[in-house]
This record gives structure tokens, C-alpha cells and sequence, in this order.
């Protein structure tokens, strides 16, 4: 049984073996658990029952996670979107006055058209209409992005109201303890130790409770709560209230973030093709739209794909067994929910900020001495961690390249739905710019 898994999934091929790929899923586990205490907090603020949504969220995140594993066999980790889930409870629910079963109604929606585009085989066409060198752009920008946010985590990054952003005080304790723990990390890492993240994210855990550090708060959860959430949307006030532009907007973000996503982890882990292409692209994107519909019908907001997968890869992960693994860790999670909180950020974020280093080794296939290629590369790099959207650092790199292109006069028939997908995103960003 165990050679026919090992050879379903590739193993002999990846180099891989189970030991590798299940600290590799704990690793990916351990980095976005957060989500099971963030996003029920958020879309409770939009009246979402609090232990409905926390079984929720640990629910959609297990299912599209083993999902991808079994199907994709991709070790990308899936769980209810950060910026989405704000998007859903501040805006369309708290803004606009929308009830959170309608909304949700418009995340099913959404859900449903990625699974028609999958389908029709437009996402993969989107997909392949990106420039290999923005492929490439994108995963670096997603590394700094994740950095960013170890560091804030880690308190090293602070804000600051003259210069938005300043250093922080390296004598907090959260501070140095995530210091300790990158130094940790690295070395582990080159001593070619296996499993170096997760021991290190173990060893400050352990010191961060030695030193009365963890201020730990019980979550609530159970399947039993999910009575008061599944099967509570509202598909018909949805399409009643007109909800077009809310449908596009969790449409067009997860579509392109999702993307993001899938090039910085498909290229980390050496999964592309010598062609820029991605094996099984269909199968990755039908897991992905499966689990946004299967994530409303339950009572959360938009599932995606989560850069985090990128620490389960950096620890060795390559097959789909790193996905289920973590699937099955938030599976275990629902009765588990008040115990996700006792591992601090002061132990995740040296794992975000090595994993971010590591995903840079894509930025020498950019040509930066060729501005058609290097000015849209590097909006593309430095707007996603400084804009917090994978979404819109792609959007201006594709509006660059499109323009400088055409300027040039190095315009090819086969770029059309690139030049096309330029044009939404400049209607988006218009739009967002009058709203």
C-alpha cells in the first residue's frame, strides 16, 4: 500500500520520502495556524457566529488542503484569505449594510464562475499569459512580502507616523526571541539539518512559555457549532441585491493572488516545467474553486491558496502528502481550537522571515539590464509587500509591461490576453481610486 502511495505521488521522482513530507506539512501547519484565531475574529465582527466560524474555517482549510494533495498532489496548503475576509466583514457587510448570508451567497458565486473559467480552461489561459520573467517577479515580491510580515510580527518593523514604517526596539523580549530564533533557523539550515523550521519555531515556542511570554486565550470551535453557519447562505439575495461588483472583486483578487501564490510555491519547490509551464495546472485550480464553494457552503469567506505553503516547501515538502498532512492537522484542529494559540508569532515569524529569504533565488532570471523586463519586474516586486496585495503588485507589473511593450513597438499577437488582462487591472485600479 505504502509503494503504491510513494509512487502515485511521485516520490522517487521529487526526491522526497514520508519523514520529509510530513515535517514538512507540520511545518506549513504550524506557520498559518493563525488563521483559526484571525479569521473567525474578523467575520465576527460581521455577525458571524464566533464557534461556528472557527469550525468553519478549520473545516474549508482541511478539506481544500487534502483536496490538493489528493488531486493536484502540489504540497500548497489552502485556508480562508486574509484581506478578503476583511474585505467581506468591513465593506460588504458592515459598510454596505449586506447580511453575512447574502455574502456569503456572493463568495459561493465567485466560487462557482472559478469553477467555469477552470473548466473552459481561461484560468490556465490567464496563467500562461503571463511573462516567465514576472513569474519570477512575482515569487521574489511574495518572498519580501512574507519577510515584511515576520518582521512586523517580530516586531523588528514598527510603524512609524513620519516615516510610515521604523525599527523597533531589538530589547523587546518578543523582538529578541525572534532574533534567537532566525539565528537558530539558519544555522540548522546550514547544517543541512531536516526539519530545521519547525524545530526552530518548537524551540522558541518552548522558550516563549519558560519566560512567561505567551499570553495565551482559549479559542472555541466544535463540530457542533457549525449548525448555526452551513448552509446559511443566501445565494438568491445575492443575485436579488445585484452584487455584481462584490462577486468581482472576490473573484478578481483570489484569481490573481491565487496565481501569485501558486508560481512563488510551484517555483520554490522546482515544480516547473523548463517551458514556464505547470503540470496539472487544471487539477491545482479546480482544487483551489472546489474550496472557495465548499468554504461558503460552510460559513466562511473566500478559501486561496496561502504563501505560508511556501515554509512547509523550504522544509523539504514536494508532494501532495505536505498538503494532506497539514489538511489533516486542521481537521484535528476543530476539537483542538483552544490549544492553536500556544505557539507565539515570536516563533512563526523567523520562519516567515527565512522562508522570505530563501524565495529571493528567483530574482537573478529577471534581465535588469533590459528596462522593457526590469521596470515592470520590479513593480511588480516592491508593490506587493508595500501595497499587502499579491494582486496588485501583478497588476501594475502587467499595465508596464503591456504599455512599455506597445511604446516599443515589440507587440505580439500572441500577448493579446495580456494586453486585455492590463486593461482590467487599470479599470480596477481606477476604480478603486474613485471609491
Amino acid at each position: 500500500m505504502l509503494k503504491r502511495l510513494e509512487a502515485y505521488f511521485e516520490f522517487t521522482r521529487l526526491g522526497t520520502n514520508w519523514r520529509t513530507e510530513i515535517l514538512a506539512g507540520v511545518t506549513t501547519f504550524v506557520t498559518m495556524a493563525y488563521i483559526v484565531l484571525v479569521n473567525p475574529a474578523i467575520l465576527a465582527d460581521a455577525g458571524v457566529p464566533l464557534p461556528a466560524v472557527t469550525a468553519a474555517t478549520c473545516l474549508s482549510a482541511a478539506f481544500g488542503s487534502i483536496l490538493m494533495g489528493i488531486v493536484a498532489r502540489y504540497p500548497i496548503a489552502l485556508a480562508p484569505g486574509m484581506g478578503l475576509n476583511a474585505y467581506f466583514t468591513y465593506t460588504v457587510c458592515i459598510k454596505m449594510h449586506i447580511p453575512w448570508q447574502t455574502a456569503l451567497g456572493a463568495v459561493f458565486l465567485s466560487g462557482v464562475i472559478f469553477l467555469a473559467l477552470t473548466a473552459a480552461g481561461i484560468r490556465q489561459m490567464i496563467l500562461r499569459a503571463i511573462p516567465h520573467e514576472l513569474y519570477a517577479a512575482v515569487a521574489s515580491g511574495i518572498g519580501l512580502f512574507i519577510a515584511f510580515i515576520g518582521f512586523q510580527h517580530a516586531g523588528l518593523v514598527v510603524r512609524d507616523p513620519n516615516t510610515l514604517v521604523g525599527l523597533g526596539n531589538i530589547r523587546n523580549p518578543t523582538t529578541a526571541l525572534a532574533l534567537f530564533g532566525l539565528l537558530l533557523m539558519v544555522a540548522l539550515e546550514v547544517k543541512k539539518i531536516r526539519g530545521s523550521i519547525l524545530i526552530g519555531v518548537l524551540s522558541v515556542t518552548v522558550l516563549a512559555w519558560a519566560f512567561g511570554m505567551v499570553h495565551w486565550t482559549p479559542a472555541v470551535g466544535g463540530f457542533h457549532s457549525l449548525a448555526a453557519t452551513a448552509f446559511k447562505l443566501d445565494i438568491f439575495g445575492a443575485l436579488h441585491k445585484g452584487l455584481l461588483e462584490i462577486i468581482f472583486v472576490f473573484f478578481f483578487v483570489d484569481l490573481f493572488d491565487n496565481l501569485g501564490t501558486l508560481v512563488a510555491v510551484t517555483k520554490r519547490a522546482g515544480l516547473i516545467e523548463h517551458d514556464h509551464t505547470i503540470p496539472r495546472l487544471d487539477r491545482i485550480l479546480f482544487a483551489d474553486a472546489t474550496a472557495t464553494v465548499f468554504g461558503s457552503l460552510t460559513g466562511t469567506s473566500t478559501v486561496t491558496s496561502y504563501v505560508e505553503s511556501t515554509a512547509g516547501v523550504a522544509a523539504g515538502g514536494r508532494s501532495g502528502i505536505t498538503a494532506i498532512v497539514t489538511g489533516v492537522l486542521f481537521l484535528g484542529a476543530i476539537g483542538a481550537a483552544p490549544f492553536i494559540g500556544i505557539v507565539p508569532q515570536a516563533a512563526t515569524a523567523p520562519a516567515l522571515i527565512l522562508v522570505g529569504s530563501l524565495m529571493l533565488a528567483s530574482i537573478t532570471e529577471i534581465r535588469w539590464t533590459e528596462p522593457l523586463v526590469a521596470v515592470p519586474a520590479f513593480l511588480t516586486l516592491i508593490l506587493i509587500p508595500l501595497t499587502y496585495s499579491i494582486a496588485n503588485g501583478l497588476g501594475f507589473g502587467m499595465i508596464a509591461w503591456a504599455v512599455l511593450h506597445l511604446i516599443a513597438g515589440k507587440i505580439r499577437k500572441q500577448d493579446w490576453l495580456l494586453y486585455i488582462l492590463a486593461i482590467l487591472f487599470l479599470i480596477r485600479f481606477l476604480y478603486l481610486g474613485t471609491s
